[in-house]
């Protein structure tokens, strides 16, 4: 009986797992057992765990494999396919196709191992690391508003520390007078070569960084790095209808990079109303009103996001009762309609009143049929409204 582990085990996958899941679970784990990834001490055990995980993929990925596996299980495979086979004929690219920018079939480089600085297969095709130009970092602020603000749409003011292109050495990281040289340990190409017998790493050139060159002379200002630090005032405008959470993207406002402005991405945070509670595009106020408004009718004032107005309530308005003021709500950030402004009527039952009040209300009660000494038309009212 075959003492190999199970090949699903090694993935930690059910067998009814996906071609999709296995892809996915396939690119985890290469990337968290990577040899160049682990500590010094781990390197021996990460290399057994990637050699078992990469043969568990090369057969669970290929449908005939798979399902020789899953009927005769290791026996199956081994039989019919060398073990060099295994991995001769897997289709490693496809785990990693479509995931890099580049058009120049390096998914994992540019998505997985880009960090690390390493080519998985060591492809002669690919591009070395003294070509390799990026974007700038996208940045991400927080700007804070109030409601009023983001009902009205407004311009803000923001602070945006970023790193730019250093104005003395124009990034060069040299100094001034002073040129780049090729780096001496990997011959201006920007990587190095290593392999563990059955793949080859292509790895960046740790002298230079996989820029194929090094500066024997730092520019003063910048240290070599070719940028430095400054805090930009970008003006910013919010338009009307955001809400919590919304974010804006200006483009070319992130940091600078060989290829181009990263952008910056401003998140803004719409500050809790002191009145008004928001509910999508509409806006929620209570209103208190006396009971003998709430009785006879009345017209009441309104707050309003952009005003007072004036609204009426019929007689016989109830506590909690909610009535709708159309397009005096949030306009919709995308659409522009207005939503509306909902009101929620609070009736005020006084705590105290006098004895002709309490003559009165008790007059009342008697006319409308209620027994004063059992219950007060008072205590009625106050129970209704509580």
């Amino acid at each position: 009986m075959s003492t190999k582990k199970d090949y699903y085990e090694i993935l930690g996958l059910q067998k009814n797992a996906s071609l999709d899941e296995i892809k996915k679970t396939y690119r985890q784990l290469a990337l968290q057992f990577h040899p160049d990834r682990v500590p010094h001490e781990q390197k021996k055990e990460a290399e057994e765990k990637f050699k078992d995980i990469s043969e568990a993929y090369a057969v669970l990925s290929d449908p005939q494999k798979r399902s020789l596996y899953d009927q005769y299980g290791h026996s199956g495979i081994d039989q019919k396919y060398a073990y060099e086979d295994i991995f001769k004929n897997a289709d490693f690219s496809s785990v990693f196709q479509g995931m890099g920018d580049s058009g120049l079939g390096g998914g994992i480089f540019d998505e997985i191992f880009s960090d690390l600085g390493f080519d998985f297969f060591g492809r002669s095709g690919g591009r070395s690391g003294s070509s390799r130009q990026r974007r700038g970092r996208d940045l991400e602020i927080a700007v804070s508003i109030t409601l009023e603000e983001a009902a009205q749409g407004i311009e803000k003011t923001i602070t945006v520390p970023r790193y730019e292109t250093c104005p003395t050495c124009s990034g060069s990281g040299a100094k001034p007078g002073t040129k780049q040289i090729t780096c001496p340990a990997c011959k201006g190409q920007g990587k190095t070569v290593a392999s563990n017998g059955i793949f080859q790493f292509v790895q960046t050139c740790h002298n230079c960084g996989g820029q194929g060159k090094v500066i024997q002379t730092p520019c003063p200002d910048c240290r070599g790095e070719g940028r430095s630090k400054v805090s930009r005032k970008i003006e910013v405008k919010i338009p009307a209808g955001v809400d919590r959470g919304s974010t804006l993207r200006v483009r070319g406002e992130g940091e600078s990079g060989a290829a181009g402005r990263g952008d910056l991405y401003v998140v803004v945070e719409v500050k809790p109303h002191h009145i008004f509670q928001r509910e999508g595009n509409d806006l929620l106020v209570e209103v208190t009103v006396s009971l003998p408004k709430a009785i006879l009718g009345a017209e009441i004032e309104v707050p309003t996001i952009d005003g007072h107005v004036k609204m009426k309530i019929p007689s016989g308005s109830q506590s909690g009762q909610v009535f709708r003021l159309k397009d005096k709500g949030m306009p919709d950030l995308r659409t522009r309609e207005q939503g509306d402004q909902l009101v929620r009527v609070i009736v005020k039952i006084p705590e105290r009143i006098s004895s002709e009040q309490r003559r009165l209300i008790e007059e009342f009660a008697r006319l409308a049929g209620d027994d004063a000494e059992k219950e007060s038309f008072t205590d009625k009212i106050k129970k209704a409204f509580k």
